[in-house]
């Protein structure tokens, strides 16, 4: 668990309500010793990578801290191509810590949210209650993301806690002067990294978009003479930041076509004597027989932009 290390960073200091939100995120490594029979490839492992994080706030941010946790995590499975999900909001259990005046303001605040989930989302996200599903420490939403052949998988959470920072002596000094212990929010985006990443590879089957692939070009000649134009084309496409590979081996072009294709490369550049002497590209895509001809420069242009990640794309 990062969460006790979180909040000892959080009580370095002493704090005002002026300083909250205070937000704090990790990558940490967390064990669990599953049984072996439930272990299962990358998809449930004994120990893995969290993207943890957690937000320090008083109860009447709590609303607007979740609104932004809400939309990043719909922005991130948005960019990874994840357009059906499910939001799940757990509710209070029968054995809990905390008084019932601060489940009623954290479930209505997260009721609030879940409706304007909905609402915004029109049918592309689907929404439903667990009734006393919840931690013992607060209510939590559970994202639960459906891949391209309809299963499901939970990964985010957002879960408040009332428990641990007064368990651990948190506090924040309010307007009042009193000390008044924040309320915790955990998140995570992804959960599991391990397991996001296995559930990605049987989403696209393989098959990444360009900006996601880990091997994004591959660079095949037909011809010997056609060696020294590859090399330049690989130098060039990596100094605009891509991640190419060439194939200068002395075989069939049909047989350079068909091994990438098998390892799911999204482009191949083939090239012979014409292309070379010209100075143009012929461009294959994964899963299409249609090929592409353009100048050297307007297609690194256009497959740079295509490999930029979204984030970077909206950030530009």
């Amino acid at each position: 668990m990062n969460c006790p290390g979180h909040v000892q960073i959080y009580k370095h200091g002493l704090r005002s309500y002026r300083e909250l939100p205070l937000r704090m995120a990790e990558f940490g490594v967390v064990h669990r010793y599953e049984p072996s029979g439930a272990m299962h490839g990358v998809m449930r492992v004994r120990a893995f990578t969290q993207d943890d994080a957690h937000i320090f706030c008083t109860e009447d941010q709590l609303e607007a801290e979740i609104l932004k946790i809400n939309d990043l995590i719909l922005s991130v499975y948005g960019d990874f191509g994840f357009d059906r999900l499910v939001v799940k909001l757990s509710t209070r259990p029968e054995k809990r810590v905390g008084s019932d005046a601060s489940w009623d303001h954290a479930e209505g605040v997260m009721s609030r949210v879940l409706d304007r989930i909905k609402a915004q989302s029109g049918n592309m996200i689907e929404t439903s209650i667990n009734p006393g599903e919840g931690a013992f420490y607060g209510p939590k939403f559970e994202y639960v993301l459906r891949d391209a052949i309809g299963r499901d998988w939970q990964c985010g959470t957002t879960q408040v806690d009332f428990n641990l920072p007064e368990r651990f002596g948190a506090f924040y000094i309010d307007a009042n002067s009193e000390k008044v212990p924040p309320v915790m929010v955990h998140r995570a985006i992804c959960g599991s990294m391990e397991r996001f990443t296995g559930i990605l590879i049987e989403h696209f089957a393989g098959h990444m978009p360009l900006w996601l692939a880990p091997l994004q070009i591959v660079v095949a000649t037909i011809t010997q003479e056609a060696d020294d134009f590859a090399m330049e084309i690989v130098a060039a496409a990596r100094k605009k930041g891509l991640r190419v590979d060439v194939d200068l081996r002395n075989e069939k072009i049909n047989y350079k076509v068909r091994e990438h294709s098998l390892a799911k490369i999204p482009v191949l550049l083939v090239l012979g004597r014409k292309e070379a002497a010209e100075r143009t590209v012929s461009i294959r895509r994964l899963g299409s027989q249609a090929q592409q001809s353009m100048g050297l420069d307007e297609a690194l242009a256009m497959l740079a932009d295509e490999a930029t990640a979204p984030d970077v794309k909206r950030a530009g």
